[in-house]
């Protein structure tokens, strides 16, 4: 894991930290890859995040042995296989690295810079013990920077990458980010989890800089949520989405296409959910049901 990721049209604060969403695609890939691998029940074995006074280092613990057990904690909220767990730590460019295939134990270093931030040894393991995760559902893209975004993604899916954006700090006297996908993207992979598993993260961050980029990412998929042909979609939505199936074409940067003719007969779209592409009939309201993850969507035709 970097400390940062370089990506093209991306904006950036004073602290060159990459903000928005550059990683849109990649990051709906991420979630119905997961989705195919694990299925609905597959992801529902995570109903609940790590809890955060279980990944906190206590006042005064050694750093090193502090590691050992918040790894212990994360091996198990993952659901990896139980074995001895060894972190290290050394001088070293990434913040952290692991060897995934490596065994029986489990073997993270982490920069030699974490044992003066304990607060985010939590963080660091998140990312590191997913791509273990990872490695034994063998699923993975040929891509290393699409793998990346895959490991975060699923961390934060799965209750564990909400670390990894509580460890983005911006003050004066310190700035951070872990972590390759941008702070807004973490808190719209975790606004995607809460609406799955009516869950509150909100409270778990100790960095406001994490928290605002929480509730903008929440922001995002909350409007997503609300898009043709939807039937909670906004009424200028809605009118634009009438407009468009008359025509039988959608309009640029439209998150639907249709076929048909005009007006058009059926509507594509993602799942608000897993991402998974869906068509259904664009001539009438209807429930669907997404054949990936099992979500009833009320559409309006």
């Amino acid at each position: 894991m970097t400390d940062r990721h370089r990506a093209d049209r991306v904006g950036r604060d004073t602290h060159g930290v990459e903000h928005g969403f550059p990683h849109r695609e990649a990051v709906r890939a991420s979630l119905t890859a997961l989705y195919r691998r694990l299925g609905p029940t597959g992801v529902g074995r995570y109903p609940a995040s790590v809890a955060a006074a279980d990944v906190a280092l206590s006042p005064g613990e050694d750093p090193l042995l502090g590691a050992v057990r918040v790894a212990r904690v994360l091996v198990r909220h993952l659901r990896l296989p139980e074995a001895p767990t060894v972190v290290t730590f050394r001088t070293m460019e990434h913040a952290a690295t692991v060897e995934p295939a490596a065994g029986p134990a489990y073997a993270v270093e982490l920069n030699a810079r974490f044992r003066a931030r304990p607060r985010d040894i939590g963080a660091a393991l998140a990312h590191e013990l997913t791509h273990v995760l990872l490695h034994r559902l063998d699923l993975g893209f040929p891509d290393t920077g699409r793998n990346e975004i895959l490991t975060d993604v699923t961390a934060a899916y799965l209750g564990a990458g909400w670390l990894l954006l509580d460890a983005f700090r911006q003050d004066g006297a310190e700035s951070q980010k872990l972590g390759y996908l941008t702070p807004e993207e973490f808190g719209w992979v975790l606004a995607q989890r809460a609406a799955l598993f009516g869950e509150d993260p909100s409270p778990w961050f100790t960095s406001a800089a994490a928290y605002e980029a929480w509730r903008r990412g929440r922001a995002e998929a909350e409007r997503e949520r609300r898009l043709p042909p939807l039937a909670g979609a906004t009424w200028t939505a809605r009118r634009r989405y009438a407009r468009d199936r008359r025509l039988g074409r959608a309009a640029p940067g439209a998150p639907y296409a249709f076929d048909g003719g005009a007006p058009a007969t059926a509507v594509a779209f993602p799942c608000p959910v897993c991402r998974q592409r869906l068509r259904v009939p664009a001539d009438r309201p209807l429930r669907a049901r997404c054949r990936l993850c099992g979500t009833l969507l009320d559409c309006a035709g």
